[in-house]
């Protein structure tokens, strides 16, 4: 994916943010539970830098996440939704507040990441960076392809559907807010996904972020 993006005259960049195991238990904590937030505080910086530095600007920037990472796009664009062009946002927690009600699975390693919203403290912080919650009418969101899988044990398809419904009625931007459901997938598409599909899955995201992009197009 990376190196045909390259290819075709796109830039990758890859940001290193708190709440990570790179640099310690100490950097871990800084971006968990009540202390969130610095995780995506430090993606919308690592993007304003890209932009200041004069590798893009905001109608040329995509985003992209799954899992824990389409929770993190998915609180970029909706904070600071005039940063980006185009998101895509995989297999996605969404609804922090309700997170954990949305499957019969073992909670407890989300929890002791995101927060407990029975915990008044862990829920307004929640609350705040929560997706979904933050959705508004009349705003200009960018283009965003959302991607569930119906057999999706770890994170229900219905965040991503919800989610899907909202921005829909919400954007004013024009820009198209699309769902892609897997019927037979799994979280990331599931184990033993056969390579034709993965194949299936890369052409269809990088055909929608050219398209969003103009990646590409010839320049006269």
């Amino acid at each position: 994916t990376r190196l045909a993006w390259l290819e075709a005259g796109g830039v990758y960049a890859v940001a290193t943010l708190r709440g990570g195991s790179e640099f310690g238990e100490t950097w871990h904590q800084d971006g968990m539970l009540e202390n969130k937030q610095h995780v995506f505080d430090d993606f919308i910086a690592a993007a304003e830098k890209l932009i200041e530095a004069g590798f893009t600007d905001p109608e040329h920037l995509a985003i992209s996440g799954g899992s824990n990472g389409g929770l993190l796009v998915g609180s970029a664009m909706t904070q600071r939704p005039e940063l980006f062009r185009a998101v895509l946002c995989t297999y996605p927690d969404l609804d922090m507040v309700r997170f954990y009600q949305f499957t019969e699975t073992n909670n407890m390693p989300a929890l002791l990441e995101y927060g407990d919203a029975s915990i008044p403290n862990q829920f307004e912080a929640m609350r705040r960076y929560s997706p979904y919650q933050a959705i508004r009418d009349g705003v200009k969101y960018p283009a965003v392809m959302l991607t569930t899988g119906d057999l999706d044990t770890r994170v229900s398809p219905l965040q991503g559907r919800k989610m899907a419904a909202r921005l829909q009625a919400a954007t004013a931007s024009g820009l198209p807010v699309v769902l892609w459901y897997d019927s037979r997938g799994g979280h990331a598409g599931g184990r033993g996904r056969p390579i034709s599909l993965r194949i299936e899955d890369t052409v269809r995201e990088l055909a929608f972020l050219a398209q969003q992009l103009g990646l590409g197009e010839e320049v006269n």
